[in-house]
């Protein structure tokens, strides 16, 4: 756990999302700040955010980009690595550029965890029929069918705890309306291609995106902030790297949710704010028979469990939950992270 005082825990809490779109949004980001008792100036909140983020405490600051809203598609996949050729395998499908995550989980068979992130749908199958044929490994397909939650918020004890006391002044900057247009335009693509990693921790982030860009600020706040509506962007604001502020369990819980009832399951799961994803995804048959996902943080093995529980218990309210209905899959190693390739779906989907 990352040693930071009542401030950082304060700025972590309050802009997790809702951070301002305006030319210099840590004026307002502060003053709301002091609204709620936090006594930071523009200039320490700008030197704070810098520092954290320097420090590791984010893994990155300013636009969390919606992969999807951009363009291609992207799917998770399982497969069984045995256990004498495990690191063979993973070398073999870390090697493929589409491998954005891969992650070593608790599993009797199924021990490998990764996802394909790619342009054109239908280099999907492409892409696992390639790993099959050099992994000798049957692989299994679990794309999104339903999407109930996302939303990885990471609390810290201090000030403005309850995720819900966050701060949101995305209501600041230039009055927008969405747009009914799916596909980019080469200058939005030239944007999207600039943030994903991040605004710049300066203390003018919008105007040097706009700098490096050629472009006007004003055309850069107006298109973050419509693609805020949009949906293409989830969310502004600080994201937390979640392993250095002590959520070092990290459980995936599946369940076998009956068909008649995964609607209203999902609903409830994903109101709980420690559940960070939570999605519909297919059966198959003889060999995972889970259609539902969720993803919990903890901040020790005890917390992890009591969430897990907590879901459960969400669960038992719309049908009778057994113990063979569920597991839960714990990653115990990272084998590849390299975040989705943004660009190349961006490129597909420029017009």
């Amino acid at each position: 756990m990352t040693d930071l005082d009542s401030v950082d825990r304060a700025i972590l809490n309050a802009y997790q999302g809702g951070f301002p779109v305006v030319a210099d949004p840590y004026e307002p980001a502060a003053e709301a700040l002091r609204e709620r008792g936090v006594d930071v100036s523009a200039e320490e909140l700008h030197e704070r955010l810098a520092a954290m983020d320097e420090e590791g405490v984010l893994t990155r600051f300013g636009a969390l980009i919606n992969a999807e809203a951009i363009g291609g598609t992207a799917t998770l996949v399982a497969m069984h690595a045995p256990e004498e050729r495990f690191d063979e395998v993973a070398e073999q499908v870390n090697a493929h550029a589409e491998v954005a995550h891969n992650y070593e989980r608790e599993h009797p068979h199924l021990n490998m965890w990764f996802v394909v992130s790619v342009a054109d749908e239908d280099r999907v199958d492409e892409v696992l029929a390639e790993i099959e044929a050099e992994t000798g490994q049957e692989t299994y397909n679990l794309p999104k069918q339903r999407e109930f939650h996302v939303g990885a918020k990471f609390p810290v004890e201090g000030p403005l705890e309850d995720l819900d006391d966050g701060i949101d002044r995305s209501d600041l900057g230039p009055e927008v309306e969405p747009e009914d247009r799916d596909s980019l335009t080469p200058r939005e693509r030239d944007l999207v291609v600039e943030i994903q990693g991040g605004l710049p921790t300066t203390r003018t982030p919008y105007e040097d995106v706009a700098d490096a860009l050629g472009e006007d600020v004003e055309w850069v706040l107006e298109t973050i902030k419509r693609f805020d509506r949009e949906g293409k962007v989830r969310r502004v604001g600080v994201i937390p790297n979640h392993y250095s502020l002590g959520y070092s369990e990290n459980g995936m819980t599946v369940w076998d949710v009956p068909d008649d009832v995964v609607e209203e399951v999902g609903e409830a799961v994903a109101a709980f704010d420690f559940v960070t994803h939570c999605y519909r995804r297919p059966r198959h048959e003889g060999v995972w028979p889970y259609n539902f996902f969720a993803m919990t943080h903890g901040r020790s093995e005890e917390e992890s469990e009591q969430r897990v529980e907590q879901v459960r218990e969400a669960m038992a309210e719309h049908w009778d939950v057994t113990d063979e209905d569920w597991d839960t899959l714990f990653s115990t190693g990272i084998l590849k992270k390299t975040g989705i390739r943004i660009e190349e779906r961006a490129d597909a989907n420029t017009a």
